[in-house]
């Protein structure tokens, strides 16, 4: 007797089991309340593009994006990091084939002053020199001359020397965006900003008498003036 009652509990375990996987694996067309939605029912979206659909067809799944207007790529958090504070790029600019690079290195010569503001060139230039040093010295060396340690390594060759070069900031900015014979674009070490302030350090510490020198000896004028 008690070997049959444990048999019939074991069935009746099994039959329970069985059941229940069953149930969960059955469709998915009337399901009961979802925690998790977005993992029940996946949608692929392109973070670049606009939803065609508020979030899915199902009705019991949260509207994500209707009070975003559709949009799946949201806005970066509140007190992180911005990437482009200073509001002076565009990514619609960068060229796209050769023709559009050289015309825009050509028109880029004809930029003596950064869009920053001017009333911060000192700040901005002393900026520029910190990010020099770290980023661009390597191969610049600190005094501009082409000759950093890695070309005097022997492992590289051919940096110019800035005193040589025609170069105004807005030609050198042009080359930190994009790149140039050798010299690969450093849009993705520098952010927008900073690269017009390691253009304004060039100029001003390697090209005496260009603009951005000026800017920043008016900048330090008016700043001695407001504290007097």
């Amino acid at each position: 007797m008690l070997k049959m009652k444990k048999n019939v509990l074991k069935i009746t375990a099994v039959l329970g089991l069985t059941a229940v996987l069953l149930n969960s694996c059955g469709p998915k067309e009337n399901t009961p309340l979802v925690y998790f939605p977005d993992m029940y029912f996946p949608v692929a979206y392109d973070p670049l593009m606009k939803a065609e659909l508020a979030y899915s067809d199902h009705e019991n799944e949260i509207p994500a994006f209707v009070k975003n207007n559709g949009a799946t790529g949201l806005g970066p958090v509140e007190g992180s990091v911005a990437q482009n504070k200073d509001g002076v790029f565009e990514e619609g600019k960068l060229p796209k084939n050769p023709d559009e690079y050289n015309a825009g290195y050509d028109a880029s010569k004809s930029l003596t002053s950064s869009p920053l503001n001017p009333a911060n060139a000192a700040k901005d230039i002393e900026r520029g020199k910190m990010l020099f040093d770290r980023t661009c010295s390597a191969c610049h060396g600190t005094g501009g001359d082409g000759q950093g340690p890695i070309v005097q390594s022997g492992a590289y060759s051919g940096v110019p020397n800035y005193a040589d070069r025609e170069i105004t900031v807005g030609s050198v900015h042009y080359v930190l965006t994009n790149g140039r014979n050798a010299m690969g674009s450093y849009a993705g070490q520098l952010n927008p900003g900073d690269r017009w302030r390691v253009a304004m350090y060039v100029m001003n510490a390697f090209k005496k008498g260009a603009p951005a020198a000026a800017s920043a000896t008016a900048a330090k004028t008016d700043s001695t003036a407001t504290k007097k």
